[in-house]
């Protein structure tokens, strides 16, 4: 028995929450799956795509008409077929335009579609489109039944449910969307390659993937660019349906007089704004994040050409290209995710030989379907043959039943076993129809009908017929769009690069030399050159100041500065200030503290290692890498014990083998390095036992070569003691007193 719902709170229906809310958000995920955000793997269409297409269809908008306003087409769209906003279905349409976003395009738009600097379109009343031959392929056997239609969204239109066309859409001009817990992104594709790849297929259904790879080289972008993955990573992504591709832009050097270059990009990777692209790069150069490029300029028309202007002539063209590799979008990444919508409409995943093959399978379903139409066609126009051919035959009897019978129609049917339709159309004809060469070619059309259906019906009963048929389909269309076109030549070449390397601060800086010059007072300058290190002492110092540290360096250089209190900081050579004026203070370029003093300051190429040695005698080896700060508070390396402080400082020759050590009260002693512990960060081991004072002074040096000091004076003579034997002792040992003429300061140099 009904209910009567009159009162709308009668039909209320207690639900749980949970439950409701979980089965309407299906339904909407559902939706947007289906009937949005993913492409048919049929045609590699979305609905949007696909009524933009059938409305310029239907306003007869084919590359042989003219132009038509967008808004026009738009209009269409949302009024009869898509009924959404109208600037999403603007824009879907703009990009089937965008010869630099679709491979392929389907539409032929007039006007600013916008371009690849990242500008967009004019409005829709401003711009005209029609169809491309292109999107004609595509919908080619609409008319011929090959696919199934459905009432538009208000049910008084048909609209198809897919294009039949003989042109793999999906593969050729991609695809991306992102759905309610899914998305798609596939990149397009060469057709021509496409279609070898389906040939093959057609042949060989169980061909694997490897064999479709041997057709399909690898995406073809229409921006072009290179694809640098190696073979391995292409064959697993397309295997898999999941992955993605690096794409590099495509360069070139452009010499110059005088030996200098330019480098010249002129193709950039698909789906980045060439405006954007500049403003990265020129942020780079003011930022100074690559030194060795100082410009860049956009001098593009119709074809890309920016150029890239190095620091100088040194630099090396792939390591300024590895730099801009990394750092901007001149190397993108372009995901591979097939995830579409196959014959059942159900999403997955498949891998680019299946795609291919559901691709192959629905053109075999299309091919009967077209076929049968075709026969179907075909025995409606015989029926209607043979009735023009029996009036002709019966002329005379057919004119004097029209003449004189009420009902002609019944007679003729009655008389000459003629169909209704037979009859309607003989009643039809026109009297000019009625002459003999008309008779003719009625028996010529029928004989030719006859022979295409025995054709068709040989075609739809083998398998084998419909392979060869559909092959030589494809190889018409390949020819259009073979690699010997303008629109099918393959842009994307597919070269295996290895990763951008991570470029060494020495290659992005210019190498020239330079003089460190470090005051005691704190104040560092760099000259240019490699000047008198004994003509430090004459430069021009603040009143009261005077020279500390003087040595020779080059602008790719790190400089090591340490403190007393055990920490050390790093400082660009490039990064110091000239040689004018008095310099800047040290303490500006780092932060150090303000009680701490200077207690080393040498280049961090000087050696592998350092010895370092506290005023208490304590101390360790230490890998220059262990020390080097990347920041500006610098590294604690030596943790001295209280009272104590870091007091020397010593590269380590690459075949020292012992450490000579001397104490405030002149005790040298003398031992292997290697008791000494290799430390990160510490306190270190006692080097020397002292009663009184403290540690002096400290070096490395081979034991064999003996320890060698300066005389003093003018004349520059040195002395070498190299029987070191009196002194050998084992580490933590008071020693004994120098050899005679040792310095007095108790330096070793």
């Amino acid at each position: 028995m009904a209910t009567d719902f009159s009162d709308p709170f009668d039909a209320i229906v207690d639900a749980p929450f949970d439950s409701a809310l979980s089965e309407r958000y299906l339904v909407y995920a559902l939706s947007t799956i289906t009937a949005r955000s993913l492409p048919d793997l049929r045609d590699g269409l979305k609905p949007v795509h696909r009524r933009l297409l059938w409305a310029m269809r239907l306003l007869r908008l084919d590359p042989a008409a003219g132009y038509k306003k967008c808004a026009r087409v738009v209009g269409d769209v949302i009024g009869k077929y898509h009924p959404h906003g109208d600037q999403s279905v603007y824009d879907a349409m703009v990009r089937l335009a965008q010869d630099f976003a679709l491979r392929y395009p389907l539409v032929d738009g007039q006007g600013n579609f916008g371009n690849i600097d990242g500008d967009n379109a004019a409005a829709y009343r401003y711009t005209e489109a029609r169809l491309t031959q292109v999107a004609i392929d595509l919908m080619a056997g609409l008319d011929e039944d090959a696919v199934d239609f459905r009432p538009t969204y208000n049910g008084e239109e048909q609209e198809p449910e897919l294009f039949p066309g003989l042109f793999p859409n999906l593969l050729a001009n991609g695809a991306a969307g992102i759905a309610v817990g899914m998305a798609t992104s596939i990149p397009p594709h060469n057709a021509a390659e496409l279609f070898d790849a389906a040939a093959m297929l057609i042949d060989r259904p169980e061909a694997d993937d490897a064999a479709v790879l041997a057709h399909v080289k690898g995406p073809d972008f229409p921006t072009g660019g290179i694809v640098v993955d190696p073979p391995a990573s292409i064959a697993e992504a397309y295997a898999t349906g999941r992955g993605g591709f690096r794409v590099r832009a495509r360069w070139e050097l452009e010499r110059e007089k005088g030996g200098g270059f330019r480098i010249i990009i002129t193709e950039i990777p698909y789906g980045v704004a060439k405006g954007k692209l500049i403003e990265q790069v020129a942020t780079l150069i003011n930022d100074k994040k690559l030194p060795i490029l100082s410009d860049i300029r956009d001098e593009s028309d119709a074809e890309i050409r920016v150029v890239l202007e190095p620091r100088s002539r040194t630099v090396d063209p792939a390591t300024l290209m590895d730099g801009l590799f990394r750092l901007t979008d001149l190397e993108t990444r372009v995901p591979l995710n097939l995830n579409v919508l196959d014959a059942t409409r159900t999403p997955r995943v498949m891998s680019l030989r299946e795609v291919l093959k559901a691709w192959v399978d629905h053109q075999f379903v299309v091919l009967r379907r077209r076929s049968e139409h075709r026969v179907a066609k075909i025995v409606d126009r015989l029926e209607l043959l043979d009735g023009y051919i029996t009036a002709f035959l019966n002329l005379d009897r057919v004119i004097e039943i029209i003449r004189t019978e009420d009902e002609p129609k019944a007679v003729m049917m009655a008389e000459f076993e003629l169909t209704d339709r037979q009859a309607e159309a003989i009643l039809n004809m026109r009297l000019r129809s009625l002459r003999r060469l008309e008779e003719m070619e009625l028996r010529r059309e029928r004989g030719e009908l006859e022979k295409e259906k025995a054709e068709l019906m040989l075609l739809l009963g083998s398998e084998a017929r419909q392979r060869t048929r559909l092959k030589r389909e494809m190889a018409k269309l390949r020819d259009r769009y073979g690699p010997e076109t303008a629109l099918g030549k393959r842009r994307t070449s597919v070269e295996e690069a290895a990763p951008a390397r991570e470029i060494p601060l020495e290659a992005m800086i210019e190498r020239e030399p330079i003089t460190v010059v470090l005051s005691r007072r704190g104040w560092i300058r760099a000259l240019k050159g490699h000047n008198d290190l004994a003509a430090a002492d004459t430069l021009k110092f603040k009143e009261g100041d005077g020279p500390l540290y003087a040595f020779h360096a080059h602008t790719t250089d790190k400089l090591l500065l340490a403190t007393d209190a055990g920490r050390f900081y790093t400082l660009g050579a490039d990064k110091l200030p000239g040689g004018r004026g008095f310099g800047e203070p040290v303490r500006a370029m780092v932060d150090v503290d303000g009680d701490a003093e200077i207690a080393g300051f040498l280049r961090a190429a000087q050696s592998d290692r350092l010895l370092l040695a506290a005023s208490d005698g304590r101390g360790f080896v230490v890998r220059i890498a262990d020390v080097i700060a990347e920041t500006r508070k610098g590294k604690q390396v030596m943790t001295p014990r209280p009272g104590a402080r870091l007091r020397v400082i010593r590269p380590i020759g690459s075949e020292d083998d012992y450490v000579a050590a001397i104490g405030d009260n002149r005790k040298l002693v003398v031992f292997p390095l290697a008791e000494v512990a290799e430390m990160a960060r510490g306190q270190g081991v006692q080097l020397q036992r002292f009663r009184d004072g403290g540690l002096s002074d400290v070096r490395t040096l081979r034991f064999t070569d003996g320890l060698s000091w300066a005389m003093g004076g003018e004349t520059g003579r040195v002395r070498t003691e190299s029987d070191l034997s009196p002194w050998r002792a084992a580490r933590g040992a008071a020693g004994r007193m120098p050899p005679t003429g040792f310095p007095r300061d108790n330096r070793f140099d």
